[in-house]
């Protein structure tokens, strides 16, 4: 009777702290509780109320006539002498790191600016106001970064957002961005997004990964990199397939400077993140449909325009649906050398999605003649993978070398054969030649392309 008399006077939803600790939470509880913010951050709520104080007090029609460094100098300035008035207990380096928060949280975006000057990050990964991940080498980590509440991070996302010229609202709660880096953003906000604000962002390196750094790091070997570095030089089109995150992207920049600097190039993406080195460069975006639902460029109305834009290749960042045949009538219509991305697991896979693709179109053209189509257009699809334990790896090359009956054949030309994995998740392998000479040699010996034979030697492995 006395045991649940105790029960009653301190009934569960109370939301004062009972004087004893609390019983583990279970799997349910944890789950209920997920999205719920914990203990209030003092010095979080100090950042947003000097934030609330400089825009009060800030002439902001000034703000963008002034350069950083004066703008910096203001801030620093203003938080000062907040500080004396507060009779805050900082010192002159704390002060400044204060003054940088409030910078970042005025023009910036906010607690992740550290994480966004960090090259060392790959992906920043926030799920909700309170939950913020990073990628780095490989390896998922979490910061004890956190955002004040959901609005808080909604202010950040809109601001991201709207420096694109895209929106997000209840209406659109989904949006594909870029920083002015090139960082690839996406968001989804309430209500798709159960737990607050979901923002992933893709991170680039502010010097684009080279062909021999993919070397130095293992993704693929010299011999590879020399045969990859010619075909593209003698324009064979060329399809880089594999996962999210497998590194497609960064292969596509670093094979791009095979590109004599004479070619003009047009790029056509989602979300501008291609870091191109050419300077004859046309870069076009996809725009998503107004508040009323119109005014949508897709990817397929671009292709068909870039084509009277004279250019010599056409580079699409990411084939995702009908484009794909005004793709592959640009590679067989005199801008051979085209170059794509595509997600698939493996070549032979990204042929069957590639023909996916045009039947999306709803274009009278049989199954046998789309496969035509790709055995003409395509030279080579290029597989990457991400490994278990993260590291990216060049696993195919493998060339298209015509038709068989109504079936595109293919040859591969190196592999990476996986050997084991140590205990801590290492993948260990080789890159190995099949031993098979492609057809595009011919065209780069022709082109004065030069390449050593001995990497197709199946005996050895690659170095």
């Amino acid at each position: 009777m006395g045991r649940f008399s105790l029960v009653r006077s301190a009934p569960v939803p109370s939301p004062k702290p009972l004087p004893t600790p609390a019983p583990a939470p279970t799997p349910a509880a944890r789950v209920e509780t997920k999205a719920k913010a914990p203990a209030r951050d003092a010095s979080l709520d100090l950042r947003l109320r000097l934030h609330a104080k400089l825009i009060d007090e800030l002439d902001l029609a000034k703000l963008d006539k002034l350069d950083e460094a004066e703008l910096r100098r203001q801030v620093l300035g203003q938080v000062t002498e907040f500080a004396r008035a507060e009779r805050m207990a900082l010192n002159a380096k704390e002060l400044e790191a204060l003054g940088a928060s409030i910078y970042d949280e005025m023009v910036g975006l906010g607690p992740i600016e550290p994480l966004l000057k960090d090259d060392s990050i790959n992906d920043i990964l926030i799920n909700g106001p309170y939950q913020v991940y990073i990628e780095r080498r490989g390896e998922l980590e979490l910061t004890p970064i956190r955002f004040r509440d959901n609005d808080h991070l909604l202010r950040i996302v809109n601001r991201i957002v709207a420096a694109v010229g895209r929106r997000i609202d209840e209406s659109q709660p989904m949006v594909d961005a870029r920083l002015p880096d090139g960082s690839r953003v996406n968001a989804a906000i309430p209500p798709v997004a159960i737990d607050g604000c979901s923002v992933s962002i893709r991170k680039f390196s502010k010097k684009p990964l080279t062909l021999e750094k993919l070397v130095e790091f293992n993704a693929m070997t010299q011999g590879m990199a020399d045969f990859l570095y010619g075909a593209v030089r003698s324009r064979v089109s060329t399809v880089i397939s594999g996962g999210t995150g497998s590194g497609k992207t960064t292969l596509l920049n670093a094979l791009s400077s095979a590109i004599s600097e004479g070619e003009r190039l047009i790029t056509i993406e989602d979300a501008a993140e291609l870091q191109l080195q050419q300077p004859h460069v046309v870069r076009m975006e996809t725009r998503p449909p107004n508040i009323e639902g119109k005014g949508e460029i897709r990817q397929r109305e671009l292709v068909k325009n870039a084509l009277r834009m004279r250019p010599d290749r056409v580079i699409l960042g990411e084939v995702r649906s009908e484009e794909a045949f005004d793709m592959l009538q640009a590679m067989n219509t005199g801008h051979e050398g085209s170059m794509a991305t595509i997600h698939s697991n493996n070549p032979r896979e990204a042929i069957s999605r590639l023909e996916q693709m045009v039947a999306m179109g709803g274009l009278n053209i049989g199954p046998e003649a789309v496969r035509y189509q790709i055995a003409a257009a395509v030279g080579l699809v290029v597989q990457v993978n991400r490994q278990s334990d993260g590291k990216r790896k060049e696993t195919h090359v493998t060339e298209i070398v015509g038709m068989e009956g109504n079936v595109v054949q293919m040859q591969d030309i190196f592999l990476f054969n996986r050997t084991h994995t140590d205990a801590d998740g290492t993948v260990h392998g080789e890159h190995r030649a099949t031993g098979l000479r492609p057809r595009c040699l011919d065209e780069m010996i022709r082109r004065g392309i030069p390449y050593d034979t001995a990497n197709f030697d199946p005996s050895r492995a690659l170095s």
